[in-house]
């Protein structure tokens, strides 16, 4: 067992409450003075099938999952037949006393906890409903965490339910904390000890985070069709609508959501929308429309694999290429890609800002790594933020003109009724806004809509970060959710830096070619096929990256595959 890491797993089936489960010990983890690192799989079905949340609590920064697990809880004995096999030998198993082992192969080596959670839960008052809180209460007790924490938590989840529902799931944590505290003492490991002054932190995942950063960014329109993984996106914003005073808007599919959202925009709402690829390729024609009538959108892109349906409930970073060139002819498009969560709120509070002020759409890129796991963080800060609507006023102009040819490409921007002469122009337009089909007239229009990319990447654009050394042996080029299991592999290594990208466009080129133009060796990760982050690279700086880590099977990238790919390239 890792010393400084505890990695949990606990698995069952849909309806089990693996995903609470999990996540309440998170909190009973955070609230003890550690940081956690929830990583969720489940199928790709409507009901039924396999659930499983590792729960990998560091005292240190952890932001990634890991392949080694320390402790299985096994709500079912399918969770046993699943991953005893991949369980390092000296691992413990909580499971229920009343399962099936026959056949079943534990390693010489692990601990066995056989604890009668079925039995335990019927006393409590339910074996279906509260067999997750004995395992809870057994878990608890085996790496020595503190019982009242995991109350309070219970009190927390269930007391809007009643004295009576909050009781019984006392009694099953108590009763399934006091088992292993009895059977098992000389198998506690000390390691999840509450400490002394412990910093309040927040759990949240990508979605939550882009929820809070839309709200603080001064939300006030915003069309979601539910898709995976941001589907829980539109659940807290649907919910908080009347709290933090913007429209939510269910409409009847994507095609609808982002022209809801630029109607909104158009009439001067602060406005966004949500989707994944599938969505995405409905929303394409208006993708195009709020570029051409150049009106603010801010469009969140949760990627999943495809094509098609392909794994909807998996993760991949396949879909760059899509985003850069949806939509015929072209247009300014910024786009952002976030790390992980605290990033994502970042970013959707700088992408309300960049809407409004280049009048185009943006888009924040994230997985469904980033949008479903869950991270701790200390609170996030956004008192330095200022909302920046750019050229745009609410004041009648005298002889305006919407599309006014600027040497920035920024027009002055309005709102009808407010007394100005106004069009909005799905053909190519003059500066009025009225069709326009004169090649000089064309020329002029496209050149000034494209010169908006050229004062972002001046005025707006970050440069890449270089995690590391300044002059390494080997230089790592990612994006996206890599980010976390590329920063806990570099830690075993301190000749090796990290070139980590979130501008995808306007594109960083000449800062990318200088940091990749002195290193000695290049690898660049991806979670997709091709290398769709290289092949940029090569197209705007020419440089080409050869060495490749590339992982398309829906799963995250591990940093035990990072380390292993390092070595590899350093000694070959």
């Amino acid at each position: 067992m890792n010393q400084d890491i505890l990695s949990i797993k606990i698995g069952g089936a849909a309806g089990q409450g693996i995903k609470s489960a999990g996540l309440m010990f998170a909190k009973v983890a955070s609230r003890s003075g550690f940081n956690t690192f929830d990583y969720t799989e489940y199928p790709s079905l409507i009901r039924g099938g396999h659930n499983s949340m590792q729960i990998v609590i560091s005292k240190e920064e952890i932001a990634t999952p890991i392949k080694n697990v320390d402790l299985l809880v096994a709500l079912n004995r399918e969770t046993l037949k699943k991953y005893l096999n991949c369980l390092e030998k000296d691992a413990g198993v909580i499971f229920d006393e009343a399962t099936n082992t026959d056949s079943l192969e534990f390693k010489a080596g692990g601990n066995k906890f056989p604890i009668p959670l079925s039995k335990l839960a019927e006393e409590a008052g339910n074996k279906e409903l509260f067999l997750n809180t004995v395992a809870l209460g057994g878990l608890t007790a085996l790496v020595n965490a503190d019982l009242t924490i995991l109350k309070e938590l219970i009190n927390e989840e269930f007391g809007d339910k009643g004295e009576t529902i909050v009781n019984k799931n006392y009694l099953a944590a108590e009763t399934g904390y006091n088992f292993a505290k009895e059977h098992f003492a000389d198998k506690i490991r000390n390691f999840l000890v509450k400490t002394d002054n412990v910093s309040p932190k927040i759990i949240v995942n990508g979605n939550d985070s882009i929820a809070m950063g839309a709200i603080a960014a001064g939300l006030q329109f915003t069309a979601i069709y539910p898709m995976t993984p941001i589907t829980n996106l539109l659940h807290i914003l649907a919910s908080n609508q009347e709290k933090f005073r913007y429209v939510y808007k269910q409409p009847e599919d994507e095609i609808a959501a982002i022209n809801m959202a630029i109607g909104a925009s158009f009439a001067g709402a602060r406005s966004m929308t949500a989707t994944s690829g599938g969505g995405f390729c409905l929303m394409t024609e208006g993708y195009g429309l709020a570029g051409m009538t150049e009106t603010p959108l801010v469009i969140i892109y949760g990627m999943r694999p495809g094509p098609a349906t392909g794994l909807p409930t998996w993760t991949e970073q396949g879909d760059l290429n899509f985003i850069l060139h949806a939509h015929q002819g072209e247009f300014p498009k910024i786009v952002l890609a976030a790390g992980d969560p605290k990033e994502a709120f970042e970013l959707t509070m700088q992408a309300f800002n960049l809407a409004d002020k280049y009048q185009t759409p943006v888009v924040v890129i994230v997985d469904k790594d980033i949008c479903e796991n869950d991270q701790t963080f200390s609170h996030f800060d956004f008192s330095g933020y200022e909302i920046n609507r750019g050229k745009f006023t609410t004041v009648a102009q005298t002889d305006y003109l919407r599309y006014k040819i600027e040497e920035d490409g920024i027009s002055m921007r309005t709102i009808p009724g407010n007394g100005s002469y106004l069009i909005a122009n799905t053909d190519e337009h003059n500066e009025t806004g009225y069709s326009n089909e004169e090649g000089e007239n064309r020329k002029n229009q496209m050149q000034k809509r494209m010169r908006k990319l050229v004062t972002c990447e001046k005025v707006d654009m970050q440069e890449p970060k270089l995690f590391g050394p300044n002059e390494a042996d080997l230089t790592i080029v990612s994006w996206g959710s890599n980010k976390g299991s590329i920063l806990h592999a570099m830690k075993k290594f301190e000749n090796v830096n990290f070139l980590y990208i979130n501008w995808i466009s306007p594109f960083p080129g000449e800062k990318v070619k200088q940091i990749l133009g002195k290193a000695k060796k290049i690898i660049d990760i991806e979670c997709n096929y091709s290398g769709q982050l290289a092949d940029l690279i090569r197209q705007k700086t020419g440089i080409e990256i050869t060495e490749r880590l590339l992982s398309f099977n829906g799963r995250p990238i591990y940093p035990e595959d990072i380390i292993e790919k390092i070595n590899k390239t350093i000694t070959g």
